[in-house]
């Protein structure tokens, strides 16, 4: 019996030794990867100081009206997500895409992610760069708050402004999922941390199946497409884009406490989802429309969440549309 408990006892012990020697593995893996990560991503654009922190802003173009890109949640690298739609701008009108704090190029901030902040976080990169209005504003998915409230806040810099599926303040309100929980949760930060997730990504398999939603990305360039790669692994699941989530329907309700329809026109661009979109979001991306006097909604066919990255030739258009007016 008691050589039995001795047996045993070495065993938990060698587990124990193979369990610390597996996680410390994984947490230099992780490290050294992360320093790698930095000496990659180079901003293609400046950065400029926000509120004390490093912001970046990647312009290009022409013209007497700025087209200001706004990313959804979760886009790690927005310079390559939004590449297919600036390719086609660039020769027609002024572009901007910005990161906010927690992606792409930019720092990490310490400020909470209220919509407010976000929304003048973004006025003040845009004066400090030296951006003019008048802007077309340009929302995908969760980035339609931040639009919607710097118009709210801004409203003699606008123009227009264009949701790519972006969802509307009311459903946001009423959202009551919890996914800030599950990434920001411990076996969440724990993948990340060991290096699990940057050990995942190596496969292609697995890098085709995260972007499967964004046309596999097959309208970006092979280098930019390790560029995004890169990115998510330096942004995933950071504190900012946590508290982003945290803070959708709070936000959302900000939005929705100050609605009074915009005097200017604003464009709803509508995924079909190849065909098996939800009811409920139809039902939310049509009562849309009442945020504008002047408003229109166009459903796009063949089509998932990130319209830009299938058909960027028709949002182009839809884009110009309101630059010209």
């Amino acid at each position: 019996m008691k050589k039995w408990r001795k047996r045993f006892v070495k065993f938990l012990i060698f587990d124990l030794v193979i369990v610390l020697l597996l996680l410390s593995t994984g947490l230099i893996y992780q490290q050294v990867g992360a320093r790698e990560d930095a000496k990659i991503l180079v901003p293609p654009g400046k950065l400029y100081k926000v509120h004390g922190d490093n912001m970046h802003l990647y312009t290009g173009g022409e013209g007497d009206v700025t087209v200001v890109l706004a990313s959804g949640w979760g886009t790690a690298n927005p310079y390559v997500d939004y590449y297919p739609l600036y390719e086609k701008l660039a020769p027609n009108t002024k572009f901007a895409v910005y990161d906010r704090f927690g992606y792409g190029y930019s720092d990490r901030t310490d400020k909470k992610r209220d919509v407010d902040t976000v929304a003048d976080e973004l006025h003040e990169l845009l004066e400090v760069s030296g951006q003019k209005p008048p802007y077309v504003l340009v929302g995908h998915s969760l980035g339609s708050l931040e639009t919607l409230r710097f118009a709210q806040k801004y409203p003699d810099e606008v123009q227009g402004i264009v949701m790519i599926d972006g969802g509307s303040p009311e459903h946001y309100a009423n959202d009551t999922s919890d996914t800030a929980s599950v990434i920001g949760g411990f076996m969440n930060q724990f993948r990340i941390k060991t290096g699990l997730l940057r050990l995942s990504l190596q496969s292609d398999a697995v890098v085709e199946a995260s972007n499967a939603n964004r046309n596999e990305l097959k309208l970006v360039p092979d280098n930019l497409k390790k560029l995004d790669t890169t990115a998510l692994l330096h942004n995933y699941g950071n504190a900012n884009t946590v508290d982003e989530l945290r803070e959708m329907s709070a936000n959302a309700k900000v939005v929705v406490d100050n609605k009074k329809p915009f005097p200017f026109p604003l464009t709803i661009l509508t995924a079909d989802y190849f065909g098996a979109s939800e009811p409920e979001w139809d039902k939310t991306q049509a009562e849309f429309t009442s945020w504008s006097e002047h408003s229109k909604h166009v459903t796009v066919k063949d089509t998932e969440h990130y319209i830009h990255q299938y058909h960027p030739d028709l949002v182009a258009n839809e884009i110009l549309e309101l630059v010209k007016k």
